[in-house]
């Protein structure tokens, strides 16, 4: 899927490295100082899961914006677009529609039916124990994906940062597991309050800074986009494919499709895949439908989608200058980009230093590690609070546990989890960030969203339609990347030198997505006819749509 270039010896890292950790350093103490003061209000399993559900509608907006702007936004669609040109603003795009679907779908409706997590909304008509055993199953799996992404990202910045390069994967995994250890830490001490509160201050600093770098490089040629694109074009006017190939012309593909997806009928089917994984993902995403339960009410549910979409839109038009201003700005162009420590995933930080030199790196830098330190969290406090609250809680306690229990399970799951996320992302590290997200979209796609969607609106649906869709959808999707080339088979696979492949493409939405549809189906018929199942369906439908009900339900 990732168009290789020629892996020529690493470019050096650039910066001042203890400029560089004392800007992280200062990030860090800020956030810890306002974690520990927002867990001094933490007294119930309500104010650890959902913060009390005490954010307004602009607030959680932010956060969400926060939450949904991960390194894969930041660093990895500007490496896209730097690297691949039109192609990898398709990420952009894809990222941005997806916020409709969440939107006239899933956010009120869900903010209504549930309580904590998403386990709440599917199996508020289904049969508890195995409905919520394969939503919590689903949860930590989507989780996984999107951790590795945000692992890999913090170990391609800080490779850069602190010059090391791509070969030390010592060096590179001393620093993933660091992050690791604050990523706990943030989730074990502040639960979603402290979260939320580092989701927002990172969400103003992303935005702040990448506004500061947008304007600054349109400065640079008269607020002209199309002088941008022509230095872009002219500063990169070949590419190599492999090291052994002969060069390949690039220049003015850059702007036009194709240059990604469009070599063979395969890649072109492969972006089709991605397409659809990028816009359904986002209302199977866990951590994003969770963040619906901090606000009071439905209506500051829909405020928050309202304010996310504006801020995420606003961002992903700001990636395509800082896309196309690293090709036609670095030196070097896509070459350099690629060869640099943390690979395509350096762009932005690269554009910085070339802007601004080491300060501006510096701080530039520490926004991209406030954004995969905010996202992180925010996956580790959905995934730990999935596995207590519908696997400990309410499967193997059969709901006879009391909240602080449930809590200490939580904070145990966080840890382990974050261990997991660890060793994985020091597999990924080298891989593209947007590219591992993608993965992400499409396991949330595949195993969550035609649960819920069928479980809202499907009178019939019924526990073996949802066991079948989640489970059937869940596995063909994970088989499916594990056998693709995002796996082996390529220089650019996270196995290098091994080839197992046997489905070609890289992205399975395609296959995977439509599949877990058909089995929802066909496991409803097969399970039968429910009375009981069905009857709930008017009780539930009644909740999402007016929210009547609601508030007393989701007291704890």
């Amino acid at each position: 899927m990732n168009l290789v270039i020629a892996q020529a010896p690493a470019s050096p890292g650039v910066g001042n490295p203890l400029l560089n950790i004392g800007i992280f350093a200062a990030f860090v103490v800020v956030t810890l100082v306002v974690v520990f003061r927002a867990s001094r209000n933490n007294r119930t399993a309500a104010d650890y899961y959902a913060a009390g559900r005490s954010f307004t509608g602009p607030q959680n907006g932010v956060a969400i914006a926060g939450d949904y702007l991960s390194a894969a936004s930041f660093l990895g669609i500007a490496g896209a677009i730097a690297v691949n040109g039109y192609d990898g603003f398709l990420y952009s795009i894809g990222f941005l529609v997806a916020w409709l679907v969440a939107l006239l779908l899933v956010a009120e409706l869900l903010r209504n039916t549930g309580k904590f997590t998403m386990g709440d909304v599917l199996s508020f008509r289904m049969r508890q124990r195995p409905v919520r055993a394969a939503a919590a199953t689903s949860t930590l799996v989507v989780s996984f994906f999107y951790l590795l992404a945000q692992m890999a990202g913090a170990g391609a910045l800080i490779a850069l940062l602190l010059q090391i390069p791509n070969s030390n994967t010592f060096g590179q995994g001393v620093v993933i597991a660091i992050v690791g250890a604050l990523m706990i830490t943030y989730v074990m001490v502040g639960g979603m309050k402290g979260t939320t509160w580092v989701q927002i201050i990172k969400a103003a600093l992303l935005l702040i800074g990448t506004a500061v770098i947008t304007v600054w490089v349109l400065a640079l040629f008269g607020f002209n986009l199309s002088a941008l694109l022509g230095q872009a074009v002219d500063a990169n006017p070949q590419v190599q494919t492999s090291p052994t190939a002969a060069p390949k012309e690039l220049g003015e593909r850059l702007l036009i499709p194709g240059l990604q997806y469009g070599a063979t009928t395969t890649a072109k089917i492969d972006f089709l895949s991605l397409g659809l994984a990028l816009v359904l993902g986002t209302a199977g995403l866990p951590h994003i439908l969770m963040r619906f339960y901090t606000v009071p009410s439905s209506k500051e549910a829909r405020r928050s989608v309202v304010w996310a979409i504006w801020l995420i839109g606003i961002f992903y038009l700001f990636s395509l200058v800082l896309g196309y201003g690293a090709a036609a700005l670095v030196e070097g162009g896509a070459q350099r980009i690629a060869t640099a420590p943390g690979g395509t995933n350096s762009a932005a930080p690269l554009l910085a230093y070339q802007l601004g030199g080491e300060f501006l790196l510096g701080i530039i830098s520490a926004v991209a590690f406030a954004t995969i330190l905010a996202v992180v969290a925010g996956l580790t406090i959905t995934a730990s609070a999935s596995y207590a609250h519908d696997v400990y809680a309410n499967v193997i306690k059969k709901g006879q546990t009391s909240p602080d229990a449930e809590v200490r399970v939580a904070r145990i799951t966080a840890v382990v989890i974050g261990v997991i996320a660890i060793a994985a992302g020091i597999l990924a590290r080298n891989q593209n960030i947007a590219f591992l997200v993608a993965l992400a979209f499409a396991v949330a796609a595949s195993a969550n969203l035609p649960t819920i969607l069928y479980s809202l609106f499907w009178k019939r649906f019924n526990t073996t339609g949802a066991l079948w869709s989640i489970y059937g959808g869940l596995a063909s999707c994970v088989l499916l990347i594990v056998f693709s080339p995002a796996i082996s088979g390529r220089p650019t696979s996270m196995i290098a030198n091994v080839d197992f492949h046997l489905f070609p493409l890289s992205n399975p939405g395609l296959v995977s997505i439509p599949l877990s549809f058909i089995l929802g189906v066909i496991g409803t018929y097969v399970g039968g006819r429910h009375p009981v199942e069905e009857g709930k369906f008017a009780e539930m439908e009644v909740r999402s749509l007016t929210g009547a009900g609601s508030e007393k339900a989701i007291v704890h």
